[in-house]
């Protein structure tokens, strides 16, 4: 079973109150899974771009203080870092589907003060080693056409460096956002479905 969680967004709704709801939601599931015919030892967390953001932060949090741990990550080309000096960054400045300007617009809205984007909860590249190990593992999917592309395979290397595993999965004539492109492409489709069994082997 997959359930959405219709968390507060900004401007009105800044860091923390996203992650708060996102958190409060893997608790309510954690408590309530064996209720709706699942299985406390298998919940996932996953979310693409912000939703990828906030579950790869909720997955640091709930290890780090009262749970439940996830099983099973998929991070679908997350925002990892509150930084717009990468390589892909420059190449993917005008999109398709994602611009420097629309990301630098949205870290403004989220953040409440250019502090918090050094906070490892609202970017997890930033994360220490020590809040990463035991976390656990991980699919997370990048794409080739995204500015978010290089702070992707950066946050890769972290969870490997911790001793986390990591199933990276790059598609370099992909654009950001070809999950949401299933119906109009067929190797979109085939990859959504490929990252959804990926997700229920390992788990």
């Amino acid at each position: 079973m997959a359930i959405a969680v219709d968390y507060r967004l900004a401007p009105e709704h800044p860091l923390p109150t996203a992650l708060e709801d996102v958190r409060s939601a893997l608790q309510w599931v954690g408590e309530n899974v064996p209720a709706l015919g699942g299985d406390r030892s298998r919940i996932g967390v996953g979310g693409t771009t912000a939703g990828g953001n906030l579950a790869a932060a909720t997955a640091i949090r709930s290890r780090t203080f009262d749970g439940p741990d996830a099983a099973r990550r998929l991070l679908a080309y997350p925002i990892t870092n509150h930084a717009f000096d990468t390589g892909s960054y420059r190449e993917n400045a005008e999109g398709p589907l994602l611009t420097r300007a629309d990301m630098e617009w949205f870290w403004e809205q989220y953040l409440r003060s250019p502090v918090d984007g050094y906070n490892p909860f609202a970017a997890p590249l930033r994360a220490p080693p020590a809040l990463l190990g035991g976390l656990a593992p991980a699919t997370v999917l990048t794409a080739g056409f995204d500015p978010l592309r290089e702070e992707g395979r950066a946050y890769v290397e972290c969870p490997e460096e911790a001793g986390v595993a990591v199933d990276h999965r790059h598609y370099p004539d992909l654009p950001h956002g070809f999950l949401s492109l299933a119906e109009q492409s067929d190797r979109a489709d085939h990859e959504t479905s490929e990252a959804a069994r990926s997700l229920r082997s390992s788990i």
